[in-house]
């Protein structure tokens, strides 16, 4: 007897999309989110004090310096949408995440 692994499969997928880890962002920033990695891109939106964002992949772009440092990484928070990574509290200098492609 064939056994269906369908479930499975989209059950695996599930609980792998909602594992992403989140990173804060530092204590009383209100952080300006861009459309690319540099400040030479434009603000697309502002997040809140008290965020967590999640890391999809990091790229190289406009230094920035930061309460976490000064970096040239940005990070990709969403389809894109760029936060500079001195601004991220990953616990690393380096990149943390996939270069983004």
């Amino acid at each position: 007897m064939a056994v269906d692994r369908t479930e499975e499969v989209e059950a695996d997928a599930v609980t792998a999309e909602t594992t992403i880890r989140t990173y804060p962002v530092a204590p009383g920033v209100r952080l300006n989110v861009r459309s690319g990695p540099g400040t030479n891109y434009g603000i697309v939106r502002v997040l809140p004090e008290g965020m967590s964002v999640p890391i999809f992949c990091q790229a190289p772009g406009t230094t920035v310096s930061g309460p976490y440092g000064t970096s040239n990484i940005w990070d990709n928070i969403d389809n894109g949408e760029y936060v500079s990574d001195a601004y991220v509290q990953t616990g690393s200098d380096g990149y943390i995440a996939s270069r983004c492609g």
